[in-house]
């Protein structure tokens, strides 16, 4: 467990920060669509909730992703 904290902490590479920032804005999409104050058909709040679920998989992964020296 304390691994996984350490590489928590340390320093992201830049094109991780990317996709980090990618998957944080696809699960707010998704979730603005689900709590629209309008009625939506099935299929779009399904799709809203893959979404949200991308996008946190995306910005878990992107962020415990560390630059090693080799």
């Amino acid at each position: 467990m304390k691994k996984i904290v350490s590489r928590v902490k340390a320093p992201t590479p830049k094109f991780f920060k990317t996709i980090r920032t990618i998957g944080i804005t696809l699960a707010a999409v998704g979730g603005a669509v689900i709590a629209a104050p309008i009625a939506l058909p099935t299929a779009i709040i399904s799709v809203a909730g893959y979404l949200m679920v991308a996008g946190g998989v995306l910005s878990a992964v992107s962020q415990i992703t560390v630059e090693e020296d080799i």
